[in-house]
């Protein structure tokens, strides 16, 4: 008789083995699709028009900090913009009122800075600034994205 209670014994773990690894999938599931995957519906916008502030060649190069610091930044910065299509077309080497704003604010934003804030790790956080204020700026989300191209700091 002791046969049967090995198999019922055999067949009563292999079926608690089974469950647990069902129970375990069902876990793994809902937390990949839950808290990994994102799940918000992607917005459809009109690809941007790109801005790039400063010297074609060089950028912006600005001091940081207080005047006596002596700390230089070189930065090279492109906007990609939402396309107005009410701004007229531009003409010539000079800037609109929207680029000098934007220009502007960039300027007063990077200068306000510390030494400290220009840390690689902070970078994301740099590029969420600018495009915060440079909407703020212009009263009207017109930022898409801000990309860091160069950038040196002396």
């Amino acid at each position: 008789m002791a046969e049967p209670t090995k198999t019922l014994s055999l067949k009563l773990i292999a079926g608690a083995v089974i469950g647990a690894l069902i129970l375990c999938s069902g876990i793994a599931y809902y937390v990949v699709t839950h808290y990994f995957m994102d799940n918000s519906k992607t917005v459809q916008r009109e690809p941007g028009t790109f801005l790039k502030l400063g010297d074609a060649k060089d950028g912006l190069i600005l001091n940081i900090g207080s005047v006596n610091s002596g700390r230089y930044l070189k930065i090279g910065l492109i906007l990609e913009l939402n396309p107005d299509k009410n701004s007229p077309p531009k003409e010539g080497k000079t800037l609109s009122p929207e680029e000098v704003k934007i220009q502007d604010t960039v300027l007063h934003v990077l200068r306000s800075q510390k030494a400290e804030d220009f840390d690689p790790s902070k970078q994301e956080h740099l590029k969420t600034l600018l495009k915060n204020e440079i909407n703020s700026a212009l009263g009207r989300e017109r930022v898409y994205q801000v990309y860091i191209t160069t950038f040196l700091l002396q």
